[in-house]
Order: structure tokens, then C-alpha cells, then sequence
């Protein structure tokens, strides 16, 4: 049985946050909460987007978003909304920011701790409408704007999932002029997280035609167009920032498919608050040792993806993006980003009980997954 899953409504252009107190008043918001992170607070970003909102809404702000978002980052979040008697919510950031947001519009309106509603934990069935949302990405990468899903570190540790129809925004407002003169650096690991959904999507086993036909799009766009590296080489490329802006968005809507053990073992690095490392960095590096891992169980799957890349249909795609993530600037491997080997036993373990794992191409067990961070470690 398949089932096909596109949900959200999305407003796409150069501009298109301007049009962000049109659509809070069509959903009868009067009081948001903001969820940012102080970085775009100091560039002003955040101040002229409130410029947009005239004197009609009031509005309140959270910029305590960290890196990785956090149970206590959404407590601290969800004091405000409710002290400040918020009635909707705009996530404004990167993945971190509109994750984040989820998870405060799923808390101010169920009870009990949040760890109940986590995928894993049977979660999904126990999440029904909640507030208001409105996401607002300043990077392209996550795509988390129009997905169902948010990944927050939990107070015991782990970094797990909340998922459903509910926690999609109402509206995905994509600006990419928000974009323009992100650093190269962050260009290039925001859109490896949104070529890495695109392909782990892509190759998932799940059956949904529709989702692998998006992500295709996807992948093109980014790789074989070379917009990704045309927005990393030139920040102020328009053109290639409104394509990875789609791209990521493609991305998330692809991955209603499943991930795969990339994310596995992301979700496991991401967990880690003393390394702080970033999501998208952390796909990259991963992508070609899971590509190498899976490469007899995808079918047909590896021409499509060389297809959709532009390169010849039995080239190496795990080898492709190696060097792709050369020619980014980006790690070599996770030793280059402070991962420890003594700390790997841990990392499988919690890589093998992520819900991405049921939807690789190739069963995982921790000692598969031991084998591919040794791999990864030392790449």
C-alpha cells in the first residue's frame, strides 16, 4: 500500500515574507511568538521582519534556539507564549528554529511531557491539532517548513522525532532574498541536508513514486544544475538561491518516503551537545560510506540517482559525492569534526533504535552501524 503525503500551503518568491501579516490575519493570529535564534537577532533580520507585522500585531520573541534544539530550549519557549498569552506561532530560522516551534505549538497544547509524543514511543496517534504555525526558513536545507517532522534532544539525552500531519505549518512562507550572503560554509551544509533528503528519499524502499519523482527534481536542481555550488562560489546569486531554496523544500516533501541510515547516524552525532556538530555537515560526511553500505540492495535506484546528478548511469555515486563535498569545502571525516573513536559503541547503539533506520534500503543492526562510524571516522 502506498501512501502519498504533499500538505502544506507554501508562498514562494523573492519577497514573499513581506506578505507574512496577510497570512497571520487569515488565520486569525494576533499575538505570535516568534522562534528565531539570536544570531538572526543581531543582523536585524528578526527586527525587520517585525517591521513587516505594522502596529496592528503584537508580538513576542524567543531567540534562545540552540544548534541542536532541546526539551528545556521549548519549556523556555513555552513560558513565553503562554506569559505573554500568544495565540499562534512563526518560526523564523533555519532547521534548528522551525523544528523548535513545532514542538512549542505541539506543547502548549497537549499535556504531559513531550517525550510521550516522540514517534518511537508510539507518539504519532497521540498528536492532535495544535497552534497555529507559520515557518519562515533562512537557509535552504532542512526543508522543515513543509514536512510533518521535528528532531529535539529530549532531557534524557536522546535526540528522537515527533511526527504527524498536525505539526506541518499552516503556511511555509519561502523567501530566498532571506539567503542571500549566508557563508559559503553554511551555504554548503544547508544544501548537502537538502541533497541528502532528496537521496536517501530517493533510494528509501517505501513505495511512492510521486516523492522519488521530487526528489529527482530535487537533485537536479542542486547538483546536476550546479546551483548549490553556483549559491556557495556567489552568495548574492539569486537564481541559485531561489533553486536551493526549492530544493530544499522537494527535499522534505520527498522524504513523506523515509530516510535512511544517514540520518540514523546524524540523529546519533546530533545528540552529542558537547561536540555541537551541525546536521548538514554531519549528512554530507555520512552520505558516501551509506551510499558504499547500501549499493547492492537499491535496485535501479543508483542509475537513477546518477541520472538525476548528471553523470554517466554506472558511475560511483558515494565516490561523486566525495568529491562534490571537496569541491565544497566541507570534512573529510568525522574525526575532521572532533568524533571520537572510543565514543562509537554509543553512537550505533542509538543509531540502530532511530526510526530513520526502518526505512533504509538495507537492514542496520548496531554492529553494521559500528562498522560504518569506524568507516566514516577515519574517511
Amino acid at each position: 500500500m502506498a501512501t502519498l503525503t504533499f500538505m502544506t500551503h507554501t508562498i514562494f518568491d523573492h519577497g514573499a515574507s513581506k506578505q507574512l501579516a496577510k497570512v497571520l490575519k487569515q488565520q486569525g493570529v494576533q499575538r505570535p511568538l516568534i522562534c528565531t535564534d539570536r544570531g538572526l537577532v543581531e543582523l536585524g533580520m528578526v527586527a525587520e521582519l517585525t517591521g513587516h507585522l505594522g502596529n496592528e500585531l503584537a508580538t513576542a520573541v524567543f531567540d534562545g534556539t540552540p544548534e541542536n534544539p532541546t526539551q528545556a530550549a521549548v519549556q523556555a519557549a513555552v513560558e513565553i507564549y503562554q506569559r505573554a498569552e500568544c495565540d499562534g506561532i512563526v518560526a523564523f530560522g533555519g532547521g534548528s528554529s522551525m523544528d523548535l516551534a513545532k514542538a512549542v505549538a505541539l506543547a502548549v497544547t497537549h499535556e504531559g511531557d513531550l517525550l510521550g509524543y516522540t514517534a518511537g514511543l508510539g507518539g504519532v496517534a497521540k498528536i492532535g491539532p495544535v497552534a497555529p504555525l507559520v515557518a519562515i526558513p533562512t537557509t535552504a536545507g532542512t526543508g522543515s517548513e513543509v514536512s510533518s517532522g521535528a528532531v529535539i534532544i529530549m532531557d534524557n539525552g536522546d535526540k528522537l522525532i515527533l511526527a504527524s500531519r498536525h505539526l506541518v505549518p499552516r503556511t511555509a512562507i519561502c523567501d530566498p532574498t532571506l539567503t542571500l550572503g549566508l557563508p559559503p560554509r553554511l551555504t554548503a551544509a544547508t544544501g548537502m541536508d537538502a541533497m541528502t533528503h532528496c537521496i536517501e528519499a530517493l533510494i528509501s524502499p517505501q513505495v511512492n513514486p510521486p516523492a522519488e519523482a521530487v526528489a529527482c527534481d530535487g537533485i537536479q536542481r542542486g547538483i546536476r544544475d550546479g546551483h548549490l555550488l553556483n549559491a556557495v562560489r556567489d552568495g548574492g546569486d539569486r537564481d541559485a538561491r531561489w533553486h536551493m531554496m526549492m530544493a530544499a523544500a522537494e527535499g522534505a516533501m520527498a522524504f513523506s518516503k523515509g530516510l535512511g541510515a544517514v540520518h540514523s547516524m546524524s540523529h546519533a552525532c546530533g545528540a552529542d551537545q558537547t561536540l555541537r556538530l551541525h546536521h548538514g555537515t554531519l549528512n554530507a560526511v555520512l552520505l558516501p560510506t551509506v551510499l558504499d553500505f547500501n549499493r547492492d540492495h537499491v535496485g535501479d535506484k543508483y542509475a537513477r540517482l546518477n541520472a538525476a546528478m548528471g553523470q554517466a548511469a554506472d558511475a560511483d555515486p558515494a565516490d561523486f559525492i566525495r568529491e562534490l563535498n571537496a569541491s565544497l569545502g566541507l570534512p573529510n571525516g568525522l574525526a575532521e569534526m572532533g568524533v571520537k573513536h572510543d565514543g562509537i559503541s554509543a553512537l550505533a547503539e542509538h543509531a540502530s533504535k532511530d526510526i530513520c533506520t526502518f526505512t533504509n534500503p538495507r537492514s542496520c543492526t548496531v554492529d553494521d552501524y559500528q562498522g560504518l562510524f569506524e568507516v566514516a571516522l577515519a574517511s
